[in-house]
């Protein structure tokens, strides 16, 4: 986070509703729904592993939550509209963001009387549901700012796996033009930060030509930045991409966090680091297209652990990199394209989105637009914690909430009078879901807070119950001691 926006954000005080800065301007046709829409965010975000009867709390919200979502004004594109325009402001105080790409497969087998689903394995089970692809903006600390596109669409049952007709077909036809919609968005949104470097992130799946080709056409566009999938051809005398880069001298050594994943424990690794710039020679078939300048970065891992899988990345990139400083810049850069990863985890297990049961794909689409910025909403409190983590907590917790939250943590019934600090109260909330807090354990995660989120809204509502009872005269708050 840059400077101005840490002291916008020190400077915030109590906040405005969280729904009505992200949700407030969805322009649905009825402010009825606008509203409606708003406090079911409120319900989702205070409940997030709740079905939606569990965290309406009434029959009325139930039912008028359930016919918000069968509106046909209620689409997914309307619904994230108004937070799209709240990330756009938030990239806007940043120099550089990092606008990660990624697809996920929601499994909606277990209930199979869902209408409009389609296949999500490519194993040939029938495994069905729906495919989501969502493009995250973060800065350069991996905190994540908020969504800038959603594709969510369900796969042909007849045309799916039939990979030699898919061969045939233009860009505009294949799936993968799923990473040029996104990027196309980005650079919508690059028109409107001029002073802010977007960079387009994706993995080995984002390695199009197409990509490449439209991101270089015009000037001002959004920078790419993927993982290399395919040894491509390079121009002249350079051969082919990976022999060609792996014979440049080692330009250093750099330590990087590997996060863990899986059964791969999270560890330093100690990657050799080459770069140089190729020009890319179009695939067969496109050639009449000529070439394409990047630079590539390659970082191969030395001394590798035990059992440990090693690091080989191949990076290509449309930004220019002429220093071992430059490559290390864009190996730290496509590192926290992890974190969109985190954020899918969020979703499913923290939002669990894939226990809705709604009838229709239609129906599920706009749930999972609310369920998708709540989850950002629980992201964006860990990490802001842990980056600006002495500024007053009323920047995300309304004074109900920090107050509820401290008497149950001091066991006092008299609230501060200063709030904590925001690291202080997101430890607090944690500790709620089983964060312990000892040295070793690091800064809390996204599991342990949605979880004590639940916790805590339950406090708040017997905090409000219980204050209504005393009197201004019998307080008399300490100072919060931190």
């Amino acid at each position: 986070m840059c400077e101005g926006q840490t002291k916008g954000v020190a400077e915030a005080g109590v906040p405005s509703d969280w729904a009505q800065e992200e949700f407030g301007n969805t322009n649905l046709g009825d402010l009825r729904l606008t509203r409606r829409l708003t406090q079911m965010a409120r319900d989702f975000y205070a409940k997030p592993q709740a079905n939606i009867p569990q965290a309406c709390q009434s029959r009325a919200r139930t039912k008028a939550a359930y016919r918000f979502l069968d509106n046909k004004e209620s689409t997914m594109e309307t619904i994230l509209s108004s937070h799209y325009q709240s990330t756009m402001n938030r990239i806007k105080e940043e120099e550089v963001v990092l606008a990660v790409q990624d697809t996920t497969s929601l499994n909606y087998s277990v209930h199979p009387a869902t209408e409009n689903l389609g296949p999500i394995s490519s194993r040939g089970e029938e495994v069905i549901g729906l495919m989501v692809h969502d493009t995250m903006a973060f800065n350069r600390e991996g905190t994540p700012l908020g969504l800038m596109n959603v594709q969510c669409w369900a796969r042909d049952r007849e045309s799916y796996g039939k990979k030699h007709q898919r061969h045939k077909l233009p860009i505009e036809e294949k799936e993968s033009n799923k990473w040029l919609v996104s990027f196309k968005s980005v650079v919508e949104i690059q028109k409107q930060c001029p002073k802010t470097v977007i960079v387009s992130v994706g993995d080995r799946e984002a390695d199009i030509y197409e990509l490449f080709e439209f991101a270089l056409e015009g000037t001002g566009s959004p920078k790419v930045l993927v993982r290399a999938e395919h040894n491509r051809s390079l121009l002249n005398e350079q051969g082919q991409l990976w022999g060609y880069i792996n014979s440049r001298p080692v330009s250093g050594i750099q330590r990087i966090r590997i996060p863990r994943k899986g059964n791969q424990p999270s560890r330093e690794a100690e990657l050799a680091i080459r770069y140089g710039s190729v020009e890319l020679k179009a695939p067969i078939g496109k050639r009449v297209k000529g070439t394409i300048k990047v630079c590539a970065i390659l970082a191969l891992e030395e001394n590798v652990p035990e059992s440990a899988t090693p690091v080989k990345w191949m990076l290509l990139t449309t930004i220019p990199v002429n220093t071992f400083e430059e490559s290390v810049e864009k190996l730290e850069w496509y590192a926290r394209r992890w974190g969109i990863e985190v954020y899918h985890k969020t979703l499913k297990s923290g939002c669990q989105i894939e226990q809705r049961q709604l009838g229709n794909a239609k129906r599920i689409e706009a749930c999972l637009a609310i369920d998708m910025v709540v989850a950002w909403r629980i992201y964006y409190l860990t990490k802001l914690g842990r980056e600006v983590p002495d500024v007053p907590c009323t920047v995300f917790f309304e004074e109900a909430e920090w107050k509820a939250l401290v008497a149950y943590k001091t066991k006092s019934p008299i609230p501060p009078s200063n709030p904590p600090g925001l690291r202080e109260a997101v430890r607090m909330v944690a500790s709620l879901g089983g964060f312990l807090g000892r040295k070793g354990d690091g800064e809390p995660g996204t599991k342990t807070l949605w979880l004590g989120i639940q916790r805590l809204d339950d406090m708040t509502a017997m905090w409000k119950v219980f204050v209504t009872e005393l009197t201004p005269h019998s307080l008399s708050p300490p100072a919060f001691v931190q």
